[in-house]
């Protein structure tokens, strides 16, 4: 994981939910064909229900469709696999993509690497943090962070993959602030495809560290980076983007 050069892209605007994620694949195709350097993009998201493939087919995926959008929230379906999530602009979205040969390889610990990572971040503002799926969590997955205190143990960080031939994209949200309007598009989507969860899992980091914000995390990711041995650099423009054609597969795992 360590030793690599990561071009940093941070505090950019958000051009609205579906444009958001089209910009990650954008930029995975793009380092793939080698006409950008490994970058780490950090954004704030536009209220998004984002949900998995088997929720689509679901009998109640239209109401959870509807019900998000009731709340404000743009309904999205990710070619990833697991269940819903939902995610605002008291988030954090962390978009890492480095080219690799066989991206595939090394999945795993990937999962395993980043999810430590992202626990160290979030101890260094005085969470306590750890790795692993919480019983009735949301998009349940092996290697969510979350942490532990008054309000319980609550699911902070989803994580999931994305791969195509010559590179990977490494995808984490972090919910920072206000978790009511999400524990609400949760229960109520989750209500309409006849889910089961608990609703008491889904929580921020202030619901934990009353007063930290996104802009706290954020320098908290970039210093947890360096500290497992990246080196971060910023560009003195943003590099352009093209898409060009590439094979692309998606790895189950999701958390």
């Amino acid at each position: 994981m360590s030793g690599t050069e990561l071009s940093l892209v941070r505090g950019a605007a958000s051009a609205g939910a579906a444009e958001d994620l089209a910009a990650g694949i954008t930029l995975l195709r793009t380092v793939a064909a080698g006409d950008q350097p490994a970058t780490l993009r950090l954004y704030r998201p536009q209220p998004t229900l984002a949900f998995g493939q088997r929720d689509t087919r679901l009998p109640g995926f239209t109401a959870a469709e509807s019900a998000a959008r009731e709340r404000g929230f743009e309904p999205l379906v990710r070619r990833a696999g697991g269940r819903a999530a939902a995610y605002h602009q008291g988030c954090l979205v962390i978009d890492h993509v480095e080219p690799q040969t066989d991206a595939v390889a090394g999945s795993r610990a990937r999962f395993s690497g980043f999810g430590d990572l992202l626990a160290d971040a979030l101890e260094s503002l005085g969470v306590a943090a750890g790795v692993g799926e919480i019983p009735g969590e949301y998009c349940p997955g092996e290697y969510s962070v979350h942490g532990t205190g008054t309000a319980g143990q609550l699911k902070l960080v989803g994580t999931a993959q994305r791969v195509v031939a010559g590179a990977w994209l490494f995808s984490s949200v972090v919910v920072v602030e206000d978790s009511p309007p999400i524990r609400e598009v949760l229960t109520s989507s989750y209500a309409a495809m006849g889910l089961d969860w608990d609703p008491a899992t889904a929580g921020a980091v202030e619901d934990l560290v009353p007063g930290v914000t996104v802009g706290m995390v954020e320098d908290a990711v970039v210093a947890a980076y360096r500290r497992s041995g990246y080196s971060i650099t910023v560009p003195a423009s943003t590099p352009s983007t093209s898409t060009p054609s590439t094979s692309t597969a998606v790895l189950p795992g999701v958390s």
